[in-house]
């Protein structure tokens, strides 16, 4: 069955009364003002986690949808990415109210969702090899849930870096928690159902409807400089 659409977010799972949602974000471009369109392979890489997403979601009333974006690329200060998340945030509040949400980002996806988590309807973000450069904000992450999960072996994101802006988001307030998948790559191919598995149990768990992994929950529990939980190993299964 083809996802029903509305505009801004492609949906797999639409409850009619949705208790909460979750909304994933691919990848992408430094530059890019061209539409990504539906076969573009950061897309297709993230099918998977909707298809576990919404395997673990059935029954609970969980909302799953992927955010449409409008350019393939960042785009420097236009931070497109992060624009398209808004205002498929605000329709969807619009629509449904105040239903809380976790957006689940891989690299540039991922920048969005940490840069858009600012939002009322965000309890929290996972992050999956994110594009997550020194100088982004984190200030607006306080409150929220926070699950970093990267591989040891990224070329194109910076597991060292991405971990330095997790400790200053717990720092800010943010409740966080890191995975570290050891000779993992940034297209989270080694171990690819076990990232799968991992990121469906954390956005659920951050909504409340499964159990948090008991390392996760007690990392989460940290609060400000303590830089402990940020290089848990990824569990298997």
């Amino acid at each position: 069955m083809e996802p029903s659409a509305t505009p801004g977010v492609r949906w797999h799972a639409e409850p009619q009364r949705a208790a909460a949602a979750v909304l994933v974000l691919h990848g992408g471009q430094v530059e890019g003002v061209r539409p990504p369109g539906r076969w573009a392979p950061a897309r297709l890489r993230m099918l998977p986690f909707v298809a576990a997403l919404d395997r673990l979601a059935r029954d609970r009333d969980v909302a799953v949808g992927e955010v449409v974006y409008r350019c393939r690329g960042w785009n420097g200060p236009r931070a497109d990415a992060a624009r398209d998340a808004l205002t498929a945030l605000e329709r969807f509040a619009a629509d449904r109210g105040p239903v809380p949400v976790v957006l689940v980002g891989h690299s540039m996806g991922g920048r969005a969702a940490l840069r858009a988590a600012g939002h009322p309807s965000v309890a929290g973000v996972v992050a999956l090899a994110p594009w997550w450069p020194q100088g982004e904000p984190c200030e607006q992450l306080a409150g929220r849930a926070v699950a970093l999960v990267h591989g040891a072996a990224d070329r194109v994101t910076d597991p060292i870096e991405a971990r330095a802006l997790a400790l200053r988001a717990r720092a800010s307030g943010a409740r966080v928690c890191g995975y570290s998948v050891p000779g993992g790559g940034h297209a989270m191919l080694r171990r690819a159902g076990d990232w799968h598995g991992a990121a469906s149990r954390l956005a659920l768990g951050v909504l409340g409807l499964a159990t948090l992994p008991e390392p996760a929950a007690e990392a989460l529990a940290l609060r400000g400089a303590d830089p402990r939980g940020l290089e848990l190993p990824l569990p298997r299964g």
